[in-house]
């Protein structure tokens, strides 16, 4: 049961990739994945490279390459009833994306076209799905950038004009812009220096709190997960290996992989004599949003944006 709570519900979800070039095999990237987070929950999906978590994630609004097998269903629960997005097709799909699913994707500068302005990557959205008309979609980009911590000045920048936490944050602004249900974040904070991570996962952390979405964190550092999720689903192998609310996987999972991950990072702590948090997102901790965050927003003097 999901009680009157907008919820999407992975059940028993599989991926496979099929060979590109003969003489290769198919790859179940994902096997029999089952977890639900709803809206106003902020859940953890955290992994080793290559345990499945962005297939997962790629899965829920259909993103994967073509061919790619999805089975298993991915339920959206809302007012008493239930879409099954794997059923639906490409036409059908789309409309669901962007409307009522959206995606931060990793490596913003990958998601953005070189030769177009921050502006109409921003207002092609609004004026496809909303059908705003041009005038209305350039002032709603205005004030989206403004949200998200960038003045609308950044709307007439091309994406090499930004740096990469802008940039992130210009994703961020594409990805509210139809004020979703549910946010998808895949590492939206990799390749980024320790007080831009901070930074950028504040705003969204803030923005999805004040908006009351549902966001699902895709991350191989498990101390970002800690600090800012409500729970926290770990994948190993292809399959979610543990789960539950962040508190109880992090100080009382019974699962020995888990345990042998929380391990390693407190041995890190552990090891770590000069104080400074090598692993970008804090100790492991679990707390408020932000919270483990602190020891990094201090380490150089530098004030939050």
């Amino acid at each position: 049961m999901t009680g009157d709570k907008t919820t999407l519900w992975l059940s028993r979800l599989s991926v496979t990739y099929r060979p590109r070039t003969a003489g290769q095999g198919e790859v179940r990237a994902v096997r029999d994945c089952s977890l639900r987070f709803s809206r106003g929950e902020i859940a953890g999906l955290v992994g080793e490279s290559g345990s499945g978590k962005s297939s997962v994630l790629m899965a829920i609004p259909r993103l994967l390459p073509a061919g790619t097998l999805i089975s298993g269903e991915i339920r959206f629960h809302e007012k008493g009833a239930a879409t099954d997005l794997v059923k639906l097709d490409e036409g059908a799909i789309n409309a669901w994306r962007w409307r009522r699913i959206a995606l931060v994707p990793q490596g913003a500068m990958n998601s953005f076209t070189p030769h177009l302005t921050i502006e109409r990557h921003i207002t092609e959205v609004l004026e496809h799905h909303l059908r705003m008309t041009r005038r209305e979609s350039r002032g709603h980009a205005a004030e989206l950038l403004r949200t998200v911590g960038l003045e609308p000045s950044f709307l007439k920048r091309y994406p090499h004009e930004l740096s990469g936490g802008q940039k992130q944050r210009a994703a961020l602004a594409a990805a509210l812009s139809c004020d979703p249900d549910f946010l998808l974040a895949d590492e939206p904070t990799t390749a980024l220096d320790v007080i831009t991570q901070k930074e950028v996962l504040d705003v969204i952390v803030q923005l999805v709190r004040a908006r009351g979405m549902g966001l699902l964190l895709v991350t191989h550092d498990l101390p970002l997960a800690a600090g800012v999720c409500d729970s926290l689903f770990v994948m190993k192998d292809g399959l979610v290996d543990d789960g539950g609310p962040v508190r109880e996987v992090i100080e009382s999972s019974p699962k020995p992989y888990t345990r042998s991950l929380i391990r390693a990072i407190r041995e890190m702590e552990s090891v770590n004599t000069l104080g400074v948090n090598t692993l970008g997102a804090g100790t492991l901790s679990v707390g408020t949003p932000g919270e483990a965050y602190a020891c990094d927003a201090s380490i150089s003097g530098r004030e939050e944006a």
